[in-house]
């Protein structure tokens, strides 16, 4: 993003924390108006969030998916729809006032890479609008519903296992939420994959992983996974069904 503005002669600041008393310095000496926060990862504070108009485009229909991770955590949760709202930033965690909202369906097979780009597509006229009603003096806000409220922590290496005792639907949309960008982890023979796609069958269980005619099949607590693509240590990712044509070993998981 950085390397992007300053192609197009934007000045950027590299700070540590945006809340340090230089950094509002520097802000002053540029005269700017207002801020804007896109999946920052920083939390604003006193007293910057009073001299500036904190604007936050949040990838999420708020006061659901609260916090760091909200598209993946709607991904898992398995959501037909999310969305962005336009909101100012208080000194809680994504609990300000909202300005817009944008409702985005999310496809069966959406990974997150998918879902976040047409967030992103809805997010840009939302808050162009925003700013212009800024600068006109007529952009309001309204409180946050009280009910609804869930959180969408930071992911965790914990999050990325594939763990067999849940559902082939919940560990389907558990790997969607991970892909492109981190990938859900499997360990076969020992090593540990990156699973990036993968489909319930609805066929039953049957316990482990097993090559059924050129299909990747794991069992799992309730119906079966079908892997799709997957990526060994250290090499590229792959169609399941060429990965079992060069592979040799047991497909024990642990």
């Amino acid at each position: 993003m950085a390397a992007a503005a300053e192609a197009l002669g934007i000045p950027c600041i590299r700070i540590a924390s945006i809340n340090d008393d230089d950094v509002r310095d520097r802000l002053r000496d540029a005269d700017v108006g207002a801020l804007c926060v896109v999946a920052f990862g920083q939390l604003l504070k006193e007293p910057l969030l009073s001299e500036w108009p904190c604007i936050n485009v949040h990838f999420s229909l708020l006061p659901a998916f609260r916090g760091a991770a909200p598209v993946e955590r709607a991904l898992m949760d398995g959501v037909t729809e999310t969305g962005v709202c336009i909101m100012r930033m208080d000194a809680g965690l994504d609990t300000g006032p909202i300005a817009s909202r944008v409702v985005v369906p999310v496809g069966e097979n959406d990974d997150s890479g998918v879902l976040l780009d047409r967030l992103c597509t809805a997010a840009t006229p939302a808050l162009v609008d925003a700013f212009d009603a800024l600068e006109a003096g007529t952009l309001t806000f309204a409180a946050q519903p009280q009910d609804g409220v869930s959180l969408a922590p930071k992911l965790t290496d914990a999050d990325r296992q594939i763990d067999t005792a849940r559902s082939a639907v919940e560990l389907a949309n558990r790997i969607r939420a991970l892909s492109p960008h981190i990938g859900a982890r499997l360990v076969i023979d020992g090593a540990p994959f990156k699973v990036w796609r993968a489909r319930p069958t609805g066929e039953p269980s049957v316990p482990g992983l097993r090559n059924d005619n050129g299909r990747l099949v794991l069992g799992c607590a309730d119906g079966a996974l079908e892997i799709l693509d997957l990526q060994p240590p250290s090499r590229a990712r792959v169609p399941a069904a060429e990965f079992l044509r060069g592979y040799r070993g047991p497909l024990e998981i642990t």
